[in-house]
């Protein structure tokens, strides 16, 4: 069973998440009961609503509680270095634009490309792990291949907690 690594931070996040959702299957259960004495199930919006939402709701538990055994659990704050590794923020800048990006490479399952980290296991993240600075990367991206060299890799510490 291959380890998923996880920022303390980003664990957290999801163990807080798996508890609002357990918190919330009593309520799901209830609106079926409720929308089955309605009577027909044929022509019941308010029971497909909630089947459809306690299959959302059962599918993020079974998946979170599937991987919570797997995650390795890495405190950012005391990662650092020269070298691309998980937890690094890398600046990097496209080689025939000049346009500069900055990512800060978390695991599959905290990564938020819109407030910049994004997965090491994504097209960019794989391509960047293992180099320095002065580095260059070839990506292919929907446009073609994009080539960036690194900047800079700086290690920052804790990542700011998303909103829940």
């Amino acid at each position: 069973m291959e380890s998923i690594p996880i920022s303390v931070e980003g664990f957290r996040r999801l163990e807080r998440e798996l508890e609002r959702l357990k918190k919330e299957r009593p309520g799901v259960i209830l609106a079926i009961k409720e929308a089955r004495e309605e009577g027909d199930l044929r022509e019941n919006a308010g029971y497909e609503a909630a089947r459809e939402r306690q299959g959302m709701l059962e599918a993020r538990i079974n998946y979170i509680e599937s991987r919570m055994s797997r995650f390795n659990v890495i405190d950012l704050a005391t990662l650092g270095g020269e070298q691309v590794i998980f937890g690094a923020t890398v600046e990097i800048e496209d080689v025939d634009t000049g346009d500069v990006k900055k990512y800060t490479l978390l695991g599959p399952d905290e990564a938020e490309p819109s407030k910049g980290s994004i997965s090491l296991l994504s097209p960019v993240g794989l391509a960047l792990l293992g180099k320095f600075v002065g580095d260059e990367i070839v990506v292919d991206a929907p446009r073609g291949k994009i080539n960036y060299e690194i900047v800079s890799i700086a290690f920052q510490g804790p990542v700011a907690a998303a909103d829940d």
